[in-house]
């Protein structure tokens, strides 16, 4: 973990994150190589989790159609 002492959810995002990457990605078996898990999941991150995954904190769109809701809207953070 790493969170701040005393702050128990100073990380709860980055811990959901991995239990989510752990959960969907990791296999059963090991990969063959360092450069092989590298590879899948920077594909998982890439392809499937930003662009396709519903995500509740997003009222369940995934992270690219909420970028594209807002850059509709002509909304600057």
């Amino acid at each position: 973990s790493m969170s701040r002492p005393g702050m128990p959810c100073d990380n709860a995002m980055a811990e959901s994150f991995f239990s989510t990457l752990k959960l969907e990605l990791v296999p059963d078996k090991a990969f063959a190589s360092r450069d092989a898990a590298r590879l899948a999941v920077f594909d998982y991150i890439e392809t499937f989790y930003n662009r396709i995954r519903m995500h509740s904190a997003l009222d369940y769109q995934s992270p690219d159609q909420y970028e594209k809701q807002f850059s509709r809207l002509g909304y600057v953070p």
